[in-house]
């Protein structure tokens, strides 16, 4: 092998090391409270309502059987790049339209290209399906793995990986600086926070256990109000 070859194989190598341990250990992936993470969501919600694309977003959610909300999405990459973000997932009762959960969980994901730097992004995905709904009652799910996942429709026209007629279990939205966009999100990994869930809950509670209980808790209204505000937006 060249000399020249070795040392951009060198080079590589330490980018990817770099790069895994300057997510690893970026502070902003330390584990946020339940609390923390609900204020969040409410501040993302509001963002994307005021986005004049999110008519599309609320059409979906009018018909979802759940969403789940990642409020800071941490991206960071230097050639090996990866992202992780905590939230919470909530079932809805398409008929009566009531809420139940909520169900705390992160995502995480890793990714290979020319990429550098720290990014923080807001994530909603919305649940359209049973087999969507099945999958978020696991103790992990992995996206376009074990659940077929697609960007959301915004405006008039679809984002890259945007699934037009509609039969995808996921839909996603994300709002980063302004720019409310569909995204598709290929491989990441959903988990169930049991930590979080007993912080919410004041015990150990499974996943399905948390979905069953109704959304009345006077810390998630604020959350539903704001989605439900979403779902009002027309054309």
């Amino acid at each position: 092998m060249g000399t020249s070859k070795m040392f951009l194989r060198n080079l590589m190598v330490v980018s990817i090391i770099v790069g895994l341990l300057a997510f690893w250990s970026t502070p902003a992936l330390a584990s946020a409270t339940p609390q923390e993470r609900i204020d969040k969501a409410i501040s993302i919600l509001r963002e994307m309502a005021s986005e004049e694309d999110s008519w599309r977003m609320g059409k979906l959610l009018s018909d979802t059987r759940g969403v789940a909300i990642f409020p800071s999405v941490i991206k960071v990459g230097l050639v090996l790049g990866g992202q992780h973000g905590d939230g919470f997932m909530l079932l809805r009762d398409p008929s009566s339209g009531r809420w139940s959960g909520p169900n705390f969980v992160s995502i995480s994901g890793a990714s290979f290209g020319l990429q550098i730097g720290v990014q923080s992004i807001g994530l909603v995905l919305v649940i359209t399906n049973d087999e969507g709904v099945k999958g978020f009652m696991a103790d992990q799910v992995k996206l376009s793995g074990d659940l077929s996942v697609a960007a959301g429709p915004v405006g008039r026209h679809t984002e890259a990986g945007t699934d037009t007629r509609f039969k995808a279990s996921i839909y996603s939205y994300t709002i980063a600086k302004g720019l409310f966009a569909g995204m598709s999100l290929e491989g990441a990994v959903v988990r169930v926070d049991r930590n979080a869930n007993a912080a919410y809950w004041g015990g150990p509670v499974t996943a399905p256990e948390a979905l069953k209980r109704p959304a009345s808790d006077s810390r998630i209204l604020p959350v539903l109000r704001e989605l439900e505000n979403i779902m009002t937006k027309t054309q």
